[in-house]
């Protein structure tokens, strides 16, 4: 434990910040495992609406600071390439 009052307040902001970080990016991988599982199914409609709050949650959290900038870039390019994939698989 800490001895002094500020390394204590410090301690606890961390497991403050901990615990908010890994909810949102546990909440960003579940939808990426959703969109994955919209496009093995076909669903293109719903899976191109998922993607939209994809890339919301994912750019929120970059703002924040959660998520890189770059990880969130290559991931919704990486997402957006699959869906084109299964659509152009479609026709």
């Amino acid at each position: 434990m800490p001895q002094k009052r500020s390394a204590y307040k410090e301690l606890r902001k961390s497991k403050k910040r901990h615990f908010r970080n890994t909810r949102i990016t546990s909440e960003v991988k579940t939808l990426i495992k959703k969109y994955d599982f919209l496009l093995s199914e076909k669903k293109f409609d719903q899976a191109k609406e998922l993607l939209k709050t994809v890339a919301s949650k994912m750019g929120k959290a970059s703002a924040k600071g959660i998520i890189h900038k770059n990880v969130t870039s290559r991931k919704i390019s990486r997402l957006s390439k699959k869906m084109h994939q299964a659509m152009g698989a479609k026709k």
